[in-house]
Order: C-alpha cells, then sequence, then structure tokens
C-alpha cells in the first residue's frame, strides 16, 4: 500500500550515473550546435596573416614567371614547327606536281610506242596495261627503251617515293605542331590563373594593411640596396687589386704581358654592353606584360633579347636558353651587360648594370625599372653569364 504513494521519479535525473533520455537529448543539441560553430565561416582570428598573404602572392608570381618562361618556349617551339609544317605542305604540293609530270612522260611515251608499233617501257606498261598478259607480252620488248624513256620512268618513281616520304614527314609535324600548340595553351592558362588568385589575394587587403605591406616592401628594397653598395665596394676593390697585380707584372716582366687580342676582346664587350645598356635604359618604365618581347612592353627574357639584339648580340628567347648562351662568371667579377639569372629554375633575368644594380623587368603589375640585384635576396641569385 505504500507504494501506492510514492512521487513519480522526475524526468531527467540521473539513476545509478545514467543520464535519462531528457538530458542526453539536450546533450546532443548542445554539441551539434558547437559542430555548426566550428563548421562555420572562419573568424577574424582565422585570416592569413599580411606576411602569409606577401609570401603567397610573391609565391603566386614566381609561378607566374615560371609559367610564362614554359609559354614563351612553347611559343618558339609552335612558331618554329609551323614554319617546318608549312615548309614541307609546300614541298610535297611541288614534288606531286612533278609527279603528275612524271607521269604524264610516262602516258606520252606509251601512247606514242603503241601507235608507232614500238615497245613501251616496262614500269609505263605496268601502269598503263589492260591486263597482266598484256603487261607481259609486252616485257619482252624492253631491250628497245631508249634512254629518255628508261630515264622518265626513274624519274617518276623516284618522284613518286620522294612524295610519299615527304607527306608522312609532314603528317608527323603537323602531329608535333598541334602538342606545341596544347602546351602553349597549358602554360597560358597556367599563368592567368595565379596572376588572377594573386590579384585577388590583393584585392582582399584593406587600406592599413597595404599600407603595412609596402612597408615590408620598402625595408626589402633597403636591404637590397645595402647589399648592392657592398658588392660595389668589393668589385671596386677587386679591381684595384688587378690593376695593380697587372701594372706590378707588367714592370717587372714586359715578356709577359698580355696579346694584344685580350684587350681588343675587352674593349669590344664593352663596345657591345654599352648598347645593350643604352637600350635597357630607354625601355625603363614600360610595363612587364608577360610573353612580351617589345617595344611597348616586355616579360623579363623578352627585355634582354631585345637589349642585346640591340647590341648585334642574338639571345635565345627564354631564361632557360639564355643561361647557356655565354660564359659564367662569379658575381663579384660581373661586368655592366652581364645578365644576372634567378631562382633554382633559373626562371627571371636582369642584365647588370654595375655597383650591384641591374635593369629588369620584374613582374606582372610592375615596370621595367634599376634595381638592386639582391631585390629578392641573396639566395635567389642563380649565376651571371657574359652573353658576348
Amino acid at each position: 500500500m505504500a507504494s501506492q504513494h510514492r512521487k513519480p521519479r522526475p524526468s531527467g535525473t540521473r539513476v545509478a550515473g545514467i543520464r535519462t533520455p531528457a538530458l542526453a537529448t539536450a546533450a546532443l543539441t548542445s554539441m551539434a550546435l558547437l559542430s555548426q560553430t566550428a563548421n562555420a565561416a572562419p573568424s577574424a582570428d582565422d585570416k592569413p596573416s599580411l606576411e602569409e598573404v606577401e609570401k603567397k602572392v610573391d609565391d603566386l608570381y614566381r609561378q607566374a614567371e615560371t609559367a610564362t618562361e614554359k609559354y614563351n618556349a612553347a611559343k618558339e617551339k609552335t612558331t618554329k614547327q609551323r614554319k617546318r609544317v608549312d615548309s614541307l605542305l609546300d614541298n610535297v604540293a611541288q614534288r606531286a606536281q612533278k609527279l603528275n609530270e612524271a607521269r604524264e612522260r610516262l602516258g606520252s611515251f606509251a601512247a606514242a610506242q603503241y601507235r608507232t608499233g614500238a615497245s613501251a617501257p616496262d614500269t609505263a606498261t605496268f601502269l598503263l596495261a589492260d591486263s597482266p598478259q598484256d603487261y607481259f607480252d609486252q616485257t619482252q620488248l624492253m631491250g628497245r627503251l631508249t634512254e629518255r624513256q628508261k630515264g622518265a620512268v626513274d624519274d617518276y618513281f623516284t618522284e613518286q617515293s620522294e612524295t610519299m616520304k615527304k607527306r608522312q614527314e609532314a603528317t608527323k609535324s603537323l602531329e608535333t605542331l598541334t602538342d606545341s600548340q596544347n602546351d602553349l595553351k597549358t602554360a597560358k592558362a597556367t599563368v592567368q590563373k595565379k596572376l588572377s588568385t594573386a590579384r585577388t589575394l590583393l584585392s582582399q587587403l584593406t587600406a592599413e594593411e597595404k599600407a603595412r605591406l609596402a612597408a615590408i616592401e620598402k625595408q626589402k628594397q633597403e636591404e637590397a640596396a645595402r647589399k648592392a653598395a657592398e658588392l660595389a665596394e668589393q668589385q671596386a676593390a677587386e679591381a684595384a687589386a688587378a690593376q695593380q697585380e697587372s701594372s706590378t707584372s707588367s714592370s717587372s716582366d714586359t715578356s709577359s704581358s698580355p696579346s694584344s687580342s685580350a684587350p681588343a676582346a675587352d674593349a669590344s664587350y664593352t663596345t657591345k654592353a654599352e648598347k645593350a645598356l643604352a637600350f635597357a635604359r630607354a625601355q625603363i618604365g614600360k610595363p612587364y606584360v608577360w610573353g612580351a618581347t617589345g617595344p611597348e612592353s616586355y616579360d623579363c627574357s623578352g627585355l634582354t633579347q631585345a637589349a642585346w639584339k640591340a647590341a648585334g648580340v642574338t639571345l635565345p628567347r627564354t631564361t632557360y636558353d639564355q643561361v647557356n648562351a655565354g660564359t659564367t662568371v662569379p658575381l663579384a667579377n660581373a661586368l655592366p651587360g652581364d645578365l644576372i639569372f634567378f631562382y633554382d629554375d633559373v626562371t627571371h633575368v636582369g642584365i647588370y648594370i654595375g655597383n650591384g644594380m641591374m635593369i629588369h623587368a620584374p613582374k606582372p603589375g610592375a615596370y621595367v625599372r634599376e634595381e638592386s640585384v639582391y631585390y629578392d635576396g641573396e639566395s635567389s641569385i642563380h649565376s651571371v653569364v657574359r652573353p658576348a
């Protein structure tokens, strides 16, 4: 009877350490809310730092420049391949015409011989005979062929063989041209994608962040200028030491003085370098445009190629090839006109003007300018090449 007067157990309390359904539901709801909060849009604290944005943008520009050099290489290959295809197709057309002419000569010989009852050339007879038996009956007369007739037969089959060969070459060249065009499209798309991403990142910066970014860039430039001054001092000291050594050597032993050809070579290089530098200086202020070779805009290798072309020296189109188009020298011995290459993948180049400075087309959004060779740090310098 006493049990009838017990109060019902309220829902949501613990029994033997086990949460009842009401509290369990509340806990699950709370966990779901926490999960939704975690999956929500990132807070301001999750926003990348300005340094991270700067590094990302710099990396994107570097990747775009790498893709630009690949684009330049693909474009050059495509241009050459297109010229080769056009030449081969012209050759095939010319040979096809000669083949038709040779075929007509064979036909005229055969017709004339049939009219006079003379023999027809074996190969011409084979081409013109109505049946194998007809051909067999006439082969016994081959001994009566004239030299002119034999020449016509030889010409026909020679032209036929060469025409087939050239057609095969043209077909392969067309396939190669298609591959080059695909590479060109891929490189172009890569450049555009990298630059678009970089522009998007920069557009998301606040005015304050852009000001801070400019301050960071200014510090980098100041450090690069300091390093350039150190290089200028080092080069001046080494030049003075070399001059002193040369003077001492000349006074002690005139027979050991260098031949007259060495100064002439140096003077020749200096003259060409001055012309290349004069051209490069005239381009300062023109915009960097990837894939451009002037005269209104340039990319890095387009500028160096055009500068040395003004001096009468033909350089390849890409940095990958320009780095092998001359003699490698130490940075401490760099002379005005030398090419300074950057990064392990050799995807940037400038033209040295002395005192640790160069003229180069830096990157998209920038203009041809004078700048320290340490503009992106000492470790970025790959090599120095004297192109002439």
